[in-house]
């Protein structure tokens, strides 16, 4: 099992789960964040960090975010990893808990 960077982080890119991950396994895309299934440990410790609520345990992942788990894995071989905090997307606030925001993922 592994962590999963769905939806609710689209447009927001928080990266207040970055800080806390011992293995540097975020990678950053210009609107979002994923993690590499092939480093997270599963330790849990980025869940409770993130002020979007929009990373889950693969096992627990929402019905309609399953595809999330194909797409981490993915963009995960395609982005650099990111290791410090950086600001979130500018207009965040407005984006947080906006649905349907797959369409607004840039690769």
């Amino acid at each position: 099992m592994t962590f999963v960077v769905t939806e609710n982080c689209i447009r927001c890119k928080y990266t207040d789960c970055v800080d806390v991950c011992p293995t540097d396994c975020f990678h950053e895309g210009p609107n979002f964040l994923v993690i590499n299934p092939e480093t997270c440990i599963d330790c849990s410790l980025c869940v409770a960090e993130c002020p979007a609520d929009a990373i889950f345990d693969e096992k627990d992942l929402p019905e309609d975010q399953h595809h999330f788990i194909q797409l981490n894995a993915e963009l995960s071989q395609m982005w650099p990893v990111i290791d410090s905090t950086s600001a979130p997307m500018p207009e965040a606030e407005q984006w947080v808990d906006q649905p349907d925001k797959m369409q607004y993922l840039e690769r």
